[in-house]
């Protein structure tokens, strides 16, 4: 079982390589004090270990999150990454935590937003042990990727670790659009993507929603919010694919699901009322054991009502 929690260590990367086929030192940015607004600088000159020039402007405008955006997203070109550590490694990606920062200059103040990037592995470095059935009634655009996956070369290898990054950077975009909860999407790049860190409240992460002894006043605000976030997922068609305890976090009196690469197609993927049915069956189990009587069945005539 897939499960994108959030854990923070000590483990701090650099991020110097981050970007394939482009070392540090290619890389620069303009240094808005300078003459006429611009002056460049190398990242070797300028940045230390774990950092990098923010890459918001290196994705084209799709790769962007949707608007209206948060205020806390920090769009500033001269802006920094910095890398603090490793919250989860897994078997198809790592999440790093990121800060994403810039120094307050002239009558424009610091602004920093902490970020989720979750980094997806090639094929040879992770195991998507039930990537056919999830990926049953999607198509890959392009035919010439179809065929180097098919092949397995190292192309079609970059091609479907690149895959599973959109899917789910595309699954955020329509989810956080329509209202379910989910972590803001910042943008994507290649195999990384970079989303809303969900933190606890008190400077920490967020625990996982297995990881919570809620009173049942609270428990019966979560199943409020998380019922509400698989119908609008079935609304647009959609089963979360590998939803559990372990794929939601509780922040306070709020939760955000998680973890969403595999999203479903309830009716072009020929397992997708299986695919609906356990995640029903996953979460009415959990709330059942904590005392709140929810019936699988009731919940997924409830969502089939959502599809047709």
């Amino acid at each position: 079982m897939s499960s994108e929690y959030y854990e923070l260590s000590d483990v701090h990367a650099d991020l110097d390589s981050a970007r394939p086929g482009e070392s540090a030192g290619d890389r620069s940015r303009p240094d808005p004090a300078g003459s006429f607004g611009f002056t460049f600088h190398s990242v070797d000159e300028e940045l230390g270990p774990g950092q990098r020039w923010s890459t918001w402007l290196d994705v084209e405008r799709g790769s962007r999150g949707p608007e209206p955006r948060p205020g806390w997203v920090v769009t500033d070109q001269a802006a920094i990454d910095t890398e603090l550590g490793i919250l989860k490694t897994g078997k198809e990606a790592n999440v790093f935590l990121l800060e994403r920062a810039v120094e307050a200059i002239g009558d424009n103040p610091a602004k920093s937003s902490l970020l989720a990037a979750k980094r997806y592995r090639t094929e040879e470095h992770r195991s998507f042990h039930r990537s056919t059935s999830y990926v049953e009634g999607r198509r890959t655009r392009n035919s010439r990727d179809s065929r180097a996956m098919a092949k397995k070369t190292a192309h079609g290898r970059s091609v479907a670790a690149g895959q599973w990054a959109y899917a789910e950077w595309d699954a955020l975009n329509r989810l956080w659009t329509a209202g379910v909860p989910v972590p803001y999407p910042v943008q994507v790049d290649g195999t990384e993507l970079l989303m809303e860190f969900i933190d606890d409240g008190e400077g920490g992460a967020a625990p996982r929603l297995a990881q919570v002894r809620p009173s049942r006043e609270l428990l019966g605000v979560y199943f409020e919010q998380l019922r509400d976030g698989m119908r609008e997922l079935a609304r647009a068609g959609l089963a979360h694919g590998d939803l559990s305890p372990y794929n939601v976090l509780a922040q306070a009196e709020r939760i955000v699901m998680i973890d969403l690469p595999q999203v479903v197609d309830i009716i072009g993927n020929p397992k997708g009322m299986d695919f609906l049915l356990r995640d029903c069956h996953n979460m009415a189990t959990w709330f059942t054991g904590r005392g709140l009587e929810i019936d699988e069945q009731e919940l997924f005539a409830d969502l089939l009502a959502m599809v047709f």
